[in-house]
């Protein structure tokens, strides 16, 4: 997925084969703890939401998110092989920094839990899901945000930031959103000061009180 500057993502990933990521608390703290580390130099995080087996993070990423780095795209490494004997070289593609942080938070996170847990193999599916929110349009939201993309009928992340603090409650894991401690839904609701997400922004893109 290539990830443009000031355009809004939902990102997403679960447990290979449904199976749990978390199983302690210190495990939802410690993989937010890498999310600062990993994510948060290349993205403003709107919102999240951990769940046992799978989690959920709305971001919009910033101008050092789309630029390369070192990593090389492994497919394009594969077709490099294939095309042994040719004439032809295959041109090699750079892995964009957001992308290649992603990959690092999560085989970083599940050879802490393999380690901790005396397990092995893969903790997460081969592919962490990217759905973009929106173009066409602008509102200004001023400061150097003020371009953020936005479709004006189209309230498709409003939506989906409901949506991933509704998922303890739809899962029926707790009876109400901030009931769940391993979301930022508690933090909205002024009921902790965390300081991953940017509150501030999230309020004055979507009208949030």
């Amino acid at each position: 997925m290539k990830f443009h500057p000031n355009q809004l993502y939902h990102v997403y990933n679960q447990g290979n084969n449904h199976q749990q990521i978390y199983f302690e608390d210190e495990n939802y703290l410690f993989f937010l703890r890498k999310v600062k580390k990993y994510i948060s130099p290349y993205a403003d995080i709107l919102c999240y939401c951990l769940m046992p087996n799978h989690f959920h993070f709305l971001i919009i990423p910033n101008d050092e998110a789309a630029s390369s780095s070192n990593a090389i795209i492994p497919s394009r490494s594969k077709l490099g092989n294939k095309m042994k004997g040719t004439s032809k070289v295959p041109s090699i593609i750079y892995q964009e920094k957001l992308s290649e942080s992603i990959g690092i938070l999560l085989s970083s996170y599940t050879k802490a839990i393999n380690k901790r847990y005396n397990q092995s193999g893969s903790l997460f599916r081969g592919k962490t899901k990217v759905k973009d929110g929106w173009i066409d349009g602008f509102v200004t939201v001023g400061g150097n945000r003020k371009h953020i993309n936005f479709h004006a009928e189209n309230d498709h992340a409003w939506n989906c930031f409901n949506y991933i603090h509704a998922n303890p409650v739809e899962a029926k894991l707790v009876a109400k959103k901030t009931d769940w401690i391993y979301s930022s839904a508690r933090d909205y609701a002024g009921m902790r000061n965390g300081k991953l997400c940017n509150i501030e922004l999230a309020r004055r893109i979507f009208g949030i009180e």
